[in-house]
């Protein structure tokens, strides 16, 4: 990946600030308590008060798990228009960012509505370190550029381009950045089902 935006439709909430609000505007809105969403998503009550704040930005996965939480998606809660099509020729691929670290996302799917799999290219800068996650379902990564020293279950697994991993999340998990450059990943994950639980 050349990492070029050819065809590419930015959200307006790029910053955690405007999806924090959007959060708990939703969160409201369903007259949920952080509580509540908190233990819908299986995070704690402090990191989605944060994340509501601006304080901390969540993971694709966490973003996932929290929109299910809200019975949304993550394109409404990011103004993303969520487009459904089987066939996505690259230069129409949507992508947006999370946070202000230059982590940027391309969508690879769904190809229809009520998908089980969420794929798409994760690009991130160099030192990035993901949060810890520890939640139900699975996924399977292919690293297409870069390093990663990636955490799971209290081993420790150095990829290097071409490399996959494919486990079951419910094992506590996160991945660092290695070297200088960032690194481009594809990642095919389960998608919670409204109210944050997978069948």
């Amino acid at each position: 990946m050349d990492g070029s935006n050819k065809g590419e439709k930015k959200s307006k909430n790029d910053q955690p600030a405007q999806l924090g609000a959007a959060i708990r505007h939703r969160r409201k809105a369903l007259g949920k308590t952080l509580v509540e969403v908190a233990r819908e998503a299986d995070l704690t009550t402090g990191f989605i008060s944060q994340v509501e704040r601006g304080i901390s930005s969540p993971s694709l996965s966490s973003l996932m798990t929290i929109a299910a939480a809200l019975q949304t998606s993550i394109e409404q809660l990011l103004s993303v228009p969520e487009e459904f099509s089987e066939y996505i020729p690259s230069d129409k691929r949507q992508t947006y960012s999370l946070g202000t670290r230059g982590r940027r996302y391309e969508k690879l799917g769904p190809g229809f509505a009520g998908a089980l799999f969420y794929p798409s290219i994760i690009h991130r800068p160099a030192g990035h370190v993901s949060e810890k996650m520890c939640h139900k379902g699975e996924v399977f990564c292919y690293l297409l550029s870069g390093r990663l020293e990636y955490h799971l279950d209290g081993e420790v697994h150095l990829m290097s381009a071409g490399d996959t991993i494919h486990h079951d999340t419910s094992k506590p998990h996160y991945s660092k950045v290695l070297g200088d450059e960032g690194s481009v990943e594809m990642w095919v994950s389960t998608r919670p089902v409204k109210g944050g639980k997978l069948d």
